[in-house]
C-alpha cells in the first residue's frame, strides 16, 4: 500500500514526539523464534537501523531456538525442555554455541550492516559481559547471569555502534553456559538503564485465557504478572518471557514489552504511533513512588 504525501507527513508528524522522547535512549530488543526467517530478519534490520538513525540507542539480543532445534535434529537428537528452557547436555551446548555465536548472531550482524557499517556481534563471553553460573542441576549446561559487565556494550554504543549479543555466558572456571535469550535481556537491560525491553515472540501478547486472542492483556505489572505465574496461567516459553519482563521492570527499566515479532514493523508501531501493540508492564505502583521525587 502506497501513501499520499499528506499521508506520509502525518506519520512523520505523529512520530516526531516520540523520536525527540527517545533519542539518546538505549532501547533492548529481544530477537528470536519464528520471527527470524529471511523476510522477517531484513525487516527487523531495516527498523533498528531507523531507530539508530534517529538517535535511539538499540542493543539486540537474540535467541536462535528454532535453529538449535533444527540442528539437533539432523543431528539426530532429541531436544527436552522444562518450563520453556532447553535442557541442555554437553553435546547440546556444543549445538548451541555453534549455532547462536556463529550462524544466528552472523546472520542479524549481517542483515543490520546492508545499511552501513553499523552492527557488530558480540557473545556473553566476550569481555566478561555474561557472568553466569549453572541455573539447575538438571538443565544441565544452563546458566543463570549472576552479574553484568557492560563495558563492551558501552564502549560500542559510544562508538554509534549496535551491539548483536548472543546468549552464551560462563562461569567462573570460563565454562560455557547456555542462557535463555528472554533472561538476558531482561537482566542486560536494566544493567544499562534501558527506557524499554522490547520482547519480541509469535503472538501479540500475554493472555488472560491462552485459548482466546480477545483475552489480550494491554497493560500489567510486575505484580499481577508474578501472580499469574504462580496460578500457573502461563505455560512454556511465555514464563521466561514474562519473568524477563518483571525482571526488567524491577531493575529500573521504564517499561517492558511483549508484541508480535511477526507484525510487520512491530518496533516502529511500539516506539513512534500512539497505538498500543501487545502487553506492556510498567511498574508496581510501590515501586513508581519509590522512585519519584
Amino acid at each position: 500500500m502506497s501513501l499520499t504525501p499528506e499521508s506520509t507527513a502525518a506519520v512523520l508528524t505523529q512520530a516526531l514526539p516520540y523520536i525527540q522522547r527517545f533519542s539518546g535512549a538505549t532501547v533492548v530488543v529481544k530477537y528470536g523464534g519464528s520471527a527470524m526467517d529471511n523476510d522477517h530478519l531484513a525487516r527487523f534490520a531495516a527498523d533498528i537501523v531507523l531507530m539508530h538513525s534517529v538517535g535511539i540507542r538499540p542493543v539486540v539480543v537474540h535467541g536462535g531456538g528454532p535453529q538449535i532445534g533444527e540442528m539437533m535434529e539432523r543431528l539426530g537428537l532429541e531436544a527436552t525442555f522444562v518450563d520453556g528452557l532447553r535442557v541442555t547436555d554437553a553435546e547440546t551446548l556444543d549445538i548451541a554455541r555453534m549455532v547462536l555465536v556463529g550462524r544466528v548472531n552472523r546472520d542479524i550482524v549481517s542483515a543490520i550492516n546492508v545499511h552501513g557499517p553499523l552492527a557488530v556481534g558480540v557473545s556473553g563471553e566476550d569481555a566478561g559481559l555474561l557472568q553466569a553460573r549453572v541455573r539447575h542441576p538438571g538443565l544441565g549446561f544452563v546458566g543463570t547471569v549472576d552479574a553484568v559487565n557492560t563495558t563492551i556494550i558501552d564502549r560500542l554504543l559510544d562508538e554509534d555502534l549496535i551491539p548483536v549479543v548472543s546468549t552464551i555466558g560462563a562461569d567462573a572456571t570460563g565454562q560455557a553456559l547456555n542462557i535463555n535469550a528472554d533472561t538476558v535481556a531482561g537482566t542486560l537491560a536494566g544493567a544499562l538503564g534501558a527506557a524499554k525491553a522490547v520482547f519480541l515472540t509469535d503472538v501479540e501478547g500475554l493472555y488472560a485465557d491462552p485459548d482466546d486472542p480477545a483475552t489480550l492483556i494491554s497493560e500489567t505489572t510486575p505484580a499481577a504478572l508474578e501472580a499469574m505465574i504462580s496460578a500457573g496461567e502461563l505455560a512454556g516459553g511465555m514464563i521466561p518471557k514474562a519473568e524477563a519482563a518483571v525482571d526488567a521492570v524491577r531493575r529500573g527499566v521504564a517499561s517492558a514489552h511483549m508484541v508480535n515479532g511477526t507484525t510487520p514493523h512491530v518496533l516502529l508501531l511500539e516506539l513512534f504511533t500512539d497505538a498500543g501493540v501487545g502487553t506492556m508492564v510498567c511498574p508496581d505502583p510501590d515501586q513508581e513512588q519509590e522512585n519519584s521525587p
